[in-house]
């Protein structure tokens, strides 16, 4: 199975840009349905977004539709969260999840995902 390593996170201030990288090793990344989570502490891990295995469907948490996209390169073996017009409330601890699944649907929940990366802050001030 695939294991994750997580990159890219950082502070910029409201309205910047920062795009988050999710690499894999091991395992058959294509066969693999990613998602992103974001967690502040005291509070449950939350849905960000999520794709399938294809690439083809993607979703997305209402909090940041419009603002943030999900995107995966299966060449580099590689998941990315673009996210723009960064606001404030967006600041936590963002994770990249995977699970080998043929399902032609995101993934949305936290216990869909068995396997995780290591988290970085993104931290957005104001």
């Amino acid at each position: 199975q695939v294991q994750l390593v997580v990159s890219g996170g950082g502070l910029v201030q409201a309205g910047g840009s920062l795009r988050l990288s999710c690499a894999a090793s091991g395992g058959t990344f294509s066969h693999y349905a990613m998602g992103w989570f974001r967690q502040v502490p005291g509070k449950e891990r939350e849905y960000v977004a999520g794709m399938t295995f294809s690439g083809y469907t993607t979703s997305y948490a209402d909090s940041v539709k419009g603002r943030f996209t999900i995107s995966r390169d299966n060449a580099k073996k590689s998941a990315y969260l673009q996210m723009n017009s960064l606001k404030p409330e967006d600041t936590a601890i963002y994770y990249c999840a995977a699970k080998a699944t043929p399902r032609n649907t995101p993934l949305t929940l936290r216990h869909d995902y068995d396997i995780w990366g290591q988290g970085t802050q993104v931290t957005v001030s104001s």
